[in-house]
């Protein structure tokens, strides 16, 4: 998912947001993590703003949603954000341009983005999400980080989890030589591969546990896909690993786009159901 950064420096940022590296090499034992942060949305209405922000309009992808803070709200526990097909005008439209952000005249979908940026990052630990995603046909939903400094791809991605098209995709992506162009250590699995026919309707958890080894990612605890650091260095001569500086937060749930797939079958409205994110790292020994 592209997202083109302002190139900060880190510790231009950290100095901005008052962060506490803690650099620690988790090891694979639960017990050497303590609790650093969680956000378990127990207060009903709209998300904590002073940890979340919004993205708005069409962002990314070519996809099909605009994106605006009312699709997102807390309730019952959970942050719902709602997929929503609609019929408005599009206020960018300029049927002279060239961005496909402009030159459609009318927005069909609307949902959310929201993100720890300006919040909240963190270098190393395990990050977990419990949730429940639609799988509905054309729905693109994801729980993803990106590195603080940089410009994407360079910057660092890590999706702990993406599912469209029937299936969960578990990537990391560094950058290359080629502006906007990342590469991918990519793994995908299909639903069907889980022998649920219920298991879209449950709650699953996403883990990722990252340290200045590696990067291992998980859904209920079974391993979808593992990199070594040494290996996400940014292929452009800088020698800069992305992975080796903080990361922030992103949920969101597109439609369509590149690689959603085509919500012309699907029935509106749709959530994505997250009942709590929490980030965890090593204790000092």
């Amino acid at each position: 998912m592209k997202l083109v950064q302002n190139l900060l420096t880190v510790s231009a940022f950290l100095a901005a947001l008052n962060i506490n590296i803690v650099k620690g090499q988790p090891s694979s034992k639960k017990d050497t993590y303590q609790l650093v942060w969680s956000e378990e949305f127990n207060k009903d209405g709209a998300p904590d703003n002073t940890i979340w922000q919004y993205e708005k309009g069409f962002v990314r992808n070519h996809e099909l949603q605009w994106y605006q803070s009312q699709n997102a709200y807390c309730k019952n526990g959970k942050l719902i954000i709602e997929a929503r097909k609609v019929h408005q005008a599009n206020p960018l439209y300029n049927p002279q341009g060239n961005d496909w952000r402009t030159n459609r005249q009318y927005i069909n979908y609307t949902s959310a983005s929201l993100n720890t940026r300006q919040s909240k990052a963190w270098l190393y630990g395990r990050m977990v999400m419990r949730a429940r995603i639609d799988t509905a046909a054309g729905l693109w939903p994801a729980f993803w980080t990106l590195g603080v400094a940089g410009q994407w791809p360079s910057n660092g991605e890590i999706d702990i989890m993406e599912y469209y098209r029937g299936k969960l995709l578990a990537n990391i992506a560094c950058g290359t030589n080629t502006a906007y162009k990342a590469k991918w250590y990519s793994t995908s699995t299909a639903i069907e591969d889980f022998k649920d026919k219920n298991w879209s309707k449950k709650f699953h958890i996403w883990r990722m546990d990252w340290d200045s080894t590696a990067i291992s990612l998980f859904v209920d605890d079974r391993l979808l896909n593992r990199v070594q650091l040494k290996d996400l260095f940014n292929q452009d001569g800088t020698g800069i690993n992305p992975f080796k500086q903080p990361h922030y937060i992103l949920v969101n749930l597109a439609l369509g786009g590149d690689n959603g797939g085509d919500p012309d079958s699907t029935t509106f409205l749709r959530r994505y159901e997250i009942d709590y994110i929490r980030v965890y790292q090593q204790k000092d020994q």
